[in-house]
C-alpha cells in the first residue's frame, strides 16, 4: 500500500499501517452516532415574552403616536426592537433606521400588506441612541410618519468590542447596498455580527456562532450554536430570525460514536449547511468514526431525524482516506469538506474538499458522480473516475485549499452550462499548483460546459494583491445582486486580520477590515444580506 502523502504545512507525513485503516460505519451506525432530534429548550422560553407581545397587539390603546416599543425582544439581539401599535384603517408600514450618514439609513417595508394590527420588527439598530422613522399607509392613500427615538445599549459584547473595524474605501453608489442590506460578518467563533458601510455595527447575535449563519427561503436564519456558552461543543442548530426569535431547534448527541478515536472534539456538524427544496436540511458532518468531516447528512425539517447518510468514503477512491496522514489525536481529515450548494437544475449537489484541492458535483438522490475538478493527475485516478475528471482551458486556475462554492444563476437555460464561484486559497494541501502556491489568494468564477467536460476561468479578483492577502485558511466569495463581488480574504496576516473587499469587475469599491480576532473569531464568511427578505413575516401569534 502506498504511504506518502503530502499534508497540511507544518505537519510530518506518516505511513498508514493496513492494521490503522478502518472500514466506512455503515448507514445506521453514523445516524447513531449523529443522534440528531427536535427540541423546544430555547422556544419555551421565549413563551412567556410572546404572551406579552400578542398582548401589546391586542391593546387598541397602542397607536402610531404611542407605540409599544420592546428593545432587544428575545434577548439575543440587542441591536433589534419590536414596534407594535394598532391603526383604526387598514395599512401598510414602511420603517427607516435613520443613519449617520449618506447610504447608511436602513428601510423595510413590513410584509403581511394592509393590516389595522401592525408588528414591525425593527432591524439595523445603532448602539445607543437611534432616530426611526416610521410610516404609515392606509388603503385610501393617507400617509403619516412617526418619529421614534429609540436606545439600545451602547456596551458592545467582549469580543465584538475588542475588535478593531477598519474601513478605508466605501463608494456608496457603486456597492451593492441598496435601502438595506448591511455586511454580514460570519465568524470561525463567538459572536457573529453585521455593519453597514461605514464600518458601524448594525446587528450581532449574543450566541456565540460556529462556521453557520445561513439564510433560508422563509427569511429566517440557520445558526449554529452551543446549548452551554462556556462549552466547547457546537451541536445546537437553531432556526431564528434577526429579531432572536427561536422557530426550531436541533440538537445532535455528542456523548455516541467513537470518542476514543475522534478525539476530545465532538461537535458532529461543521462547516456548511443548506435548505432543500422541500426545506430539509443538508448538512456537513463528522461520522463518529476516526475519519472526520466526510459525509453529510440529510436532516428532516419536520421530525430532526436523519433521512439520509453521504458517504464520501463510500464514492471517492479509497486510498485517499486509506492513505492520508492521521493527525495527533487519532483523527484522519482526509477531504475536510467545507461547502455544499444544491442545484436545482438536476437536483444534484455541489461540494467543496479543502484538503483534496477538489470540487465536485453529484446527484443528492443517488450520489453518482457527475464532474471532479482536480490537480491530481488524470492518470493517477482509478479508470472508473476518468470520464468524470473536467479538463481546465488554457490560463483556467488550479485549485489549493477552496472555500465556499456556490453555483450562480442560469441566464442562458443551458443544461450544459454551469457558472460557479468560489474562493481559492492557493495552497497545495494535496495536489494544489506547487509553483503558485502561498504567493496570493483569489475570488474566482468558472465556467464548466458539462458536454466538452472543461472548466474555464472567466473571472478572478486577488492576484493583483500578491502575498499579502495570501490566506492558508477561510474565505468566502459571493456575487451581489448588481454583478460586484464581495470577497473575505479571511486569514490574512497569520490569523491577525480579515479583509472584507467588495470589486466592481477589477475595481474595489469597498475595503473593510476586521483585526484583532480575539479567541479565533476570524472571519469564516461574509455576507451581503438584506436586513428584511422579501419572503419574512414576523407574527407573534403563530
Amino acid at each position: 500500500m502506498a504511504s506518502v502523502l503530502v499534508v497540511l504545512s507544518g505537519c510530518q507525513t506518516q505511513a498508514i499501517a493496513d492494521e490503522d485503516v478502518e472500514t466506512p460505519l455503515t448507514k445506521e451506525q453514523i445516524i447513531e452516532n449523529l443522534g440528531s432530534k427536535l427540541v423546544t429548550t430555547r422556544a419555551d422560553d421565549q413563551t412567556e415574552a410572546n404572551k406579552t407581545y400578542q398582548a401589546a397587539l391586542a391593546n387598541a390603546d397602542y397607536t402610531l403616536a404611542q407605540p409599544y416599543i420592546k428593545v432587544n425582544p428575545y434577548e439575543t439581539s440587542p441591536l433589534t426592537a419590536l414596534v407594535i401599535f394598532t391603526t383604526a384603517e387598514k395599512a401598510k408600514v414602511t420603517y427607516t433606521v435613520v443613519g449617520k450618514s449618506t447610504g447608511t439609513s436602513i428601510t423595510n417595508t413590513v410584509n403581511g400588506g394592509y393590516q389595522t394590527q401592525h408588528q414591525v420588527p425593527v432591524v439595523g439598530l445603532y448602539a445607543g441612541n437611534n432616530t426611526v422613522k416610521v410610516t404609515v399607509e392606509t388603503a385610501s392613500g393617507t400617509t403619516t410618519t412617526q418619529k421614534l427615538a429609540i436606545t439600545t445599549s451602547t456596551t458592545l459584547p467582549k469580543y465584538i468590542k475588542s475588535t478593531k473595524i477598519t474601513v478605508t474605501k466605501n463608494d456608496k453608489k457603486k456597492m451593492a447596498i441598496g435601502d438595506n442590506q448591511l455586511t454580514f460578518l460570519v465568524r470561525t467563533t463567538k459572536e457573529s455580527f453585521a455593519v453597514d458601510a461605514d464600518g458601524a455595527v448594525r446587528w450581532y447575535s449574543t450566541y456565540y456562532v460556529q462556521h453557520m449563519l445561513q439564510p433560508i427561503s422563509n427569511g429566517h436564519l440557520l445558526m449554529l450554536t452551543k446549548e452551554d456558552q462556556d462549552g466547547d461543543t457546537y451541536n445546537d442548530l437553531l432556526e431564528t430570525d434577526y429579531l432572536g426569535r427561536i422557530y426550531q431547534e436541533y440538537t445532535f448527541d455528542t456523548k455516541t460514536g467513537n470518542s476514543e478515536q475522534a478525539g476530545d472534539d465532538k461537535t458532529v456538524i461543521h462547516h456548511d449547511i443548506i435548505e432543500l427544496p422541500n426545506h430539509d436540511l443538508l448538512a456537513t458532518v463528522s461520522d463518529g468514526s476516526k475519519y472526520v468531516e466526510d459525509t453529510m447528512a440529510v436532516i428532516s425539517h419536520t421530525t430532526g431525524k436523519v433521512k439520509q447518510i453521504i458517504d464520501l468514503k463510500r464514492i471517492l477512491p479509497e486510498t485517499m482516506y486509506q492513505e492520508y496522514q492521521e493527525s495527533d489525536a487519532g483523527t484522519v481529515d482526509w477531504f475536510h469538506q467545507n461547502a455544499v450548494w444544491y442545484d436545482k437544475n438536476d437536483q444534484s449537489i455541489l461540494i467543496s474538499g479543502r484538503n483534496q484541492d477538489m470540487i465536485l458535483k453529484m446527484d443528492l438522490k443517488t450520489t453518482k458522480l457527475k464532474w471532479i475538478y482536480s490537480g491530481k493527475q488524470k492518470s493517477t485516478w482509478p479508470t472508473k473516475y476518468q470520464q468524470f475528471l473536467l479538463s481546465p482551458t488554457k490560463g483556467t486556475t488550479v485549485l489549493g485549499g477552496q472555500h465556499g462554492i456556490n453555483l450562480l444563476e442560469d441566464e442562458q437555460g443551458d443544461p450544459s452550462s454551469e457558472d460557479i464561484l468560489l474562493y481559492n486559497n492557493n495552497i497545495n494541501v494535496t495536489n494544489g499548483d506547487k509553483d503558485t502556491s502561498g504567493k496570493y489568494s483569489e475570488g474566482v468564477q468558472y465556467h464548466i460546459d458539462t458536454d466538452k467536460m472543461t472548466i474555464t476561468e472567466t473571472w478572478s479578483y486577488g492576484k493583483s494583491l500578491g502575498k499579502a492577502n495570501f490566506t492558508p485558511a477561510i474565505g468566502y466569495t459571493q456575487k451581489l445582486s448588481n454583478g460586484n463581488y464581495l470577497i473575505d480574504f479571511g486569514w490574512k496576516n497569520d490569523a491577525t486580520e480579515s479583509n472584507i473587499i467588495e470589486v466592481d469587475g477589477q475595481k474595489q469599491v469597498y475595503n473593510l477590515t476586521v483585526s484583532n480576532p480575539s479567541a479565533k473569531a476570524y472571519v469564516y464568511r461574509a455576507y451581503r444580506l438584506a436586513t428584511y427578505d422579501e419572503n419574512y413575516l414576523f407574527d407573534v401569534t403563530q
